[in-house]
């Protein structure tokens, strides 16, 4: 719904690598929901056990905190190796998010999008797919059948390094193959899409608006206006147009919940990560943002 008020969060692991601590800076910081990923008793979301779940949501709890995200992993493999190992990789995994999910209880669950080795000669991820590869799209539907069964969400996240989606265009056009409606969103890493060649702008964002579900936020500075990233930058410094596409997201109402992620890119002495002073600056310029 527009205008409702949005709540900031973040990758629990750039909180810090223990638990209790992380979950108390969370708290220090004015961040009400939780995004698991990693450093969870040294393990991924995906790998915890149900009684290691019970204890996060016991830690959770006690702070007050809710948990939005379960942020998987899973599926971010090469389809090259073909149908039989892809789901080897993966099936099993899904299968233990989804026991740990019964226990913590989250909003979504977050799959990654594949990527392919051969990305480089091809043009059109969609097209490609339909020609040589079509059972990675039975792949998502089965997953995303299985998790709404569950009664949970997923959220599909583009990544890099080979990523199927690098493209808003490509992107559309496997939502609209997998057809999975409610059931399934996008989560728009902002910065990853730029890895893979588009810099954000409006015009991205309004192209991928009707599968949006969540916005992952990192900075980023490029040598070039409108060009490739470059550097790691907070997002107060980033090139792109953070508070104008943040803006329009809060206003559509496409992402209850922002995650901040760790800005990619070559370190520069001058920078150092404070995610702290990235919420805040967040808080500052966008008056639906919870304080």
């Amino acid at each position: 719904m527009p205008n409702q008020r949005v709540l900031l969060t973040l990758l629990n692991s750039m909180a810090g690598s223990e638990v209790e601590a992380s979950f108390d800076c969370h708290v220090a910081w004015n961040i009400r929901t939780l995004d698991l990923k990693n450093a969870l008793f040294g393990k991924s979301v995906e790998q915890l056990t149900s009684a290691e779940a019970s204890d996060l949501l016991e830690a959770a709890q006690r702070r007050g905190l809710s948990v939005n995200t379960l942020s998987s992993g899973l599926f971010f493999g090469d389809i090259e190796q073909g149908e039989a190992a892809f789901r080897e990789a993966y099936l099993p995994g899904l299968r233990n998010l989804l026991e740990v999910a019964r226990v913590l209880q989250p909003t979504q669950l977050r799959l990654l999008m594949a990527t392919s080795s051969r990305r480089a000669e091809i043009l059109d991820s969609t097209a490609y797919l339909s020609a040589r590869h079509r059972w990675v799209f039975d792949v998502y539907r089965e997953a995303v059948d299985r998790i709404h069964a569950a009664g949970f969400a997923t959220v599909l996240e583009n990544e890099v390094h080979g990523c199927l989606f690098a493209s808003p265009g490509e992107i559309a056009e496997f939502f609209s193959i997998l057809d999975c409606g409610d059931a399934l969103s996008l989560t728009w890493d902002v910065q990853n899409l730029w890895q893979m060649g588009v810099f954000p702008s409006l015009a991205v964002y309004r192209a991928l608006k009707p599968y949006i579900g969540m916005i992952h936020l990192k900075g980023g500075r490029t040598d070039v206006p409108g060009g490739a990233l470059k550097w790691q930058s907070g997002l107060e410094e980033a090139s792109w147009p953070v508070i104008p596409i943040v803006k329009e997201v809060v206003a559509d109402g496409k992402s209850p919940v922002i995650c901040l992620n760790a800005s990619h890119g070559e370190a520069t002495p001058e920078y150092t990560p404070d995610y702290q002073g990235d919420l805040e600056f967040l808080r500052g310029e966008i008056e639906e943002i919870e304080k």
